[in-house]
């Protein structure tokens, strides 16, 4: 490793996420300690930059460090997120390497350093100081993490907390294998359990912190219980419609509540991480408008500008939150124009909207027993008669059957109350 801040080093990356606002001074020197390409694989995959494509579209590419280290060094040290394993990689006609779908990923530095932050490890589950900002170990603050993937996130833990004040799950056995060599390379050794993140680490338990390194739709109960009173929780959330945005909940610590295994709190920000491999949204929403085609169906019109809902990311969001189990895909046409998919898979649901720019209405399809554009469009007015709250006036509580989303407070709900199902939760 480069410690001397030199470019192309762990010391460099800290120094950049610190200058642009992004790092904590209490992680400053568990950033520039910790040598984030020590746990990066030989190969790794980024998003476009090949084949014409511009960087971030299109499909994924391999950077090896054998064959290309200069670039792969760069990528090791820049604030971006670099995918680690892909699912079914495939040669192009022109003899490129390529893969669609990531499976796990090295997340962004300052989303890293962001999430590490909103732990609040400083101060125990009591409000108390709980440990220095420049030095390792602590008063006994114990953090979950749920995702291993590459050690990083788990080796920055170490770092400031210590070896045994960590715990982290991961469900696949080959990256649960890589993450505990890179981290003995690295000089640290927490504990890496190899299991289903959503059922958490109850032989460890309990934990003053947890931190979810996946996208969850559905907030897994056992992670609550395994928090302490008073401990905080976070994690990435999304819908169909938007992921994610990332949360930060507090087990209550009311002896005289009804319900003490209750979690709730607020959106803190954006974040947009991979799926859980139980919650992985149906991907192909046009495979769903195929196989149900529609018969009999009268034209219809909407004088609702999609543009207008899927525009704007706060109104996406409530639409998400008030129209469950609906994902939504964009087929673009020429001169601006363009239709928007929406599709229940489920159901067999779809809607399709046609954008023609300058019209005043456009045409539409609904097809299926939800009527899915209806529901959007009556989200769409609820948000507005609500004065289009940003979506960090949202949050969630969960308690042992149920979770739902409010706005502002918990006494404000604004989704029905969602059964809990138990997903498994793949590491990132």
């Amino acid at each position: 490793m480069n410690g001397d801040g030199s470019p192309g080093s762990a010391a460099a990356l800290a120094a950049q996420l610190t200058r642009e606002g992004h790092l904590a001074p209490a992680w400053r020197d568990a950033f520039a300690q910790v040598d984030r390409a020590r746990f990066l694989p030989d190969r790794i995959w980024v998003r476009g930059g090949s084949r014409g494509e511009a960087p971030g579209e299109g499909g994924y590419h391999p950077v090896d460090r054998a064959a290309d280290p200069a670039r792969w060094h760069t990528l090791a040290y820049e604030d971006r997120a670099l995918v680690t394993h892909v699912e079914d990689p495939h040669l192009t006609d022109d003899g490129t390497e390529t893969a669609r779908v990531p499976v796990s990923s090295a997340s962004m530095p300052r989303i890293v350093a962001r999430m590490l932050d909103a732990l609040d490890i400083d101060r125990d589950v009591a409000g108390t100081d709980s440990v220095s900002a420049g030095g390792t170990g602590t008063n006994g603050i114990r953090v979950l993490e749920i995702g291993t993937g590459t050690g990083y996130n788990a080796a920055l833990l170490s770092h400031r907390l210590g070896d045994r004040n960590v715990v982290s799950v991961e469900v696949d056995p080959r990256i649960a294998d890589t993450a505990r060599a890179n981290l003995k390379a690295a000089g640290h050794a927490p504990t890496v359990h190899t299991g289903d993140g959503t059922q958490g680490a109850s032989a460890y338990a309990p934990y003053d912190r947890t931190i979810v390194t996946c996208a969850l739709h559905t907030v897994p109960h056992a992670l609550v219980e395994q928090t302490a009173p008073g401990g905080v929780i976070v994690l990435p959330w999304g819908t169909g419609l938007y992921n994610g945005v990332l949360l930060r909940l507090t087990r209550t610590t009311d002896p005289a509540t009804t319900d003490p295994a209750t979690a709730s709190g607020p959106v803190i920000g954006d974040s947009a991480f991979m799926w859980n491999r139980g919650e992985i949204p149906h991907r192909d929403v046009m495979a769903t408008v195929r196989a149900h085609p529609a018969t009999g169906t009268a034209p219809a019109a909407t004088g609702l500008d999609p543009r207008a809902v899927f525009g704007d990311e706060d109104a996406t969001f409530t639409a998400g939150v008030l129209v469950p189990g609906c994902r939504y895909s964009v087929g673009h046409g020429p001169e601006g124009e363009f239709t928007l998919w929406l599709a229940d898979h489920a159901t067999g649901s779809w809607a399709g909207v046609d954008y023609v720019p300058g019209a005043g209405t456009h045409p539409l399809q609904q097809h299926g027993p939800r009527a899915l554009w209806d529901e959007v469009r009556e989200a769409y007015g609820w948000w507005r008669r609500a004065g289009s709250p940003a979506r960090t006036r949202y949050g969630l509580t969960v308690t042992p059957t149920h979770q739902y989303v409010w706005l502002d407070t918990p006494n404000h709900p604004v989704s029905r109350p969602m059964d809990r199902t138990a997903p498994v939760c793949d590491g990132h």
